[in-house]
């Protein structure tokens, strides 16, 4: 056998190995981000507090019934000129939290359950205010007024 077969597989070999070398580097460089789930795997406990936790509640500046609405910023993101006691009122179709001050009740924050929408909303303050949810499951809605102090929901006329 010749030389030129034999440097012509030590090439080969040489090659084959560095670019095997290459690409163990690059995949040790990305790590996980290639065919792993971002963030990491998470443990089912894990999940299931992140699922547990309330999900952050939001409103949408401004007053008056806007159709179509959508809430904008958080309520963590201003606080609330407290009056009188606030409370949370629940629906399937979404939560809102209520205060009553001195012109009447006024919505804080609003925030549409998975799957449901802002329809409709008065922000208040007034003697009644409301947010209505619409969904796969139809339209909710919250109307609500002040009894002394407190907020308390009104049945639906």
């Amino acid at each position: 056998m010749g030389r030129r077969p034999i440097l012509a597989v030590a090439g080969w070999l040489a090659t084959t190995a560095a670019a095997t070398l290459v690409g163990m580097a690059a995949v040790q460089l990305v790590g996980s981000g290639i065919t792993g789930t971002p963030g990491g795997v998470r443990d089912p406990r894990e999940v299931a507090r992140a699922l547990a936790s309330p999900a952050p509640v939001a409103t949408t500046p401004g007053t008056g019934p806007t159709a179509g609405a959508t809430p904008t910023a958080t309520a963590a993101s201003r606080p609330p000129a407290t009056s009188g006691t606030a409370r949370t009122f629940r629906t399937a179709g979404g939560t809102a939290l209520a205060e009553c001050v001195p012109d009447g009740v006024r919505l804080v924050s609003w925030s549409p359950a998975q799957g449901y929408r802002v329809k409709d909303f008065d922000r208040g303050p007034d003697d009644r205010v409301e947010v209505r949810f619409v969904g796969p499951d139809g339209e909710h809605e919250l109307r609500l007024r002040c009894r002394g102090s407190e907020p308390v929901a009104t049945p639906d006329d």
